[in-house]
C-alpha cells in the first residue's frame, strides 16, 4: 500500500510563502505524475500543480507564477513552493500520485490525507 504523508501547512498571512512537502512510501520515479491539489470548503478539489516522471510540470491559472512544484527524487519527495499567498489560496491541500501520464485529466490512483493552508488578509 502506498502512503504519501502531506506537511508543511499553516497559517500565514497575505504576501507570505509556504513551502508543502509530500514524503510517499515508494520511489515516486514509480509514478508517472505527482500532482497537487486543493479544496476549499464548499468548492470542489482543484488540481493546481502537477509534475510527470519526464519533468513536465504546469499549473492551475490561479497559481501560475506563484506556486512551483519540484521533487526531491532521493527522498522520494514532492514540493510545491507557494508564494504570494492570497485569501483565495486557503484550502487543503493533497498531495496524490498517478501510475498513468494524462496531464490534465490524470485519473489519480493514490492521495495523501492533506494538509490546511490559511492565509489571512
Amino acid at each position: 500500500q502506498v502512503q504519501l504523508v502531506e506537511s508543511g501547512g499553516g497559517l500565514v498571512q497575505a504576501g507570505g510563502s509556504l513551502r508543502l512537502s509530500c514524503a510517499v512510501s515508494r520511489s515516486i520515479g514509480s509514478f508517472a505524475t505527482m500532482g497537487w491539489h486543493r479544496q476549499a470548503p464548499g468548492k470542489r478539489r482543484e488540481l493546481v500543480a502537477f509534475l510527470t516522471s519526464g519533468g513536465y510540470t504546469d499549473y492551475a491559472d490561479s497559481v501560475k507564477g506563484r506556486f512551483t512544484i519540484s521533487r526531491d527524487n532521493a527522498n522520494n519527495t514532492v514540493y510545491l513552493r507557494m508564494f504570494s499567498l492570497k485569501p483565495e489560496d486557503t484550502a487543503a491541500y493533497y498531495c496524490a500520485a498517478a501510475r498513468v501520464e494524462s496531464r490534465w485529466t490524470t485519473r489519480w490512483n493514490y492521495w495523501g490525507q492533506g494538509t490546511q493552508v490559511t492565509v489571512s488578509s
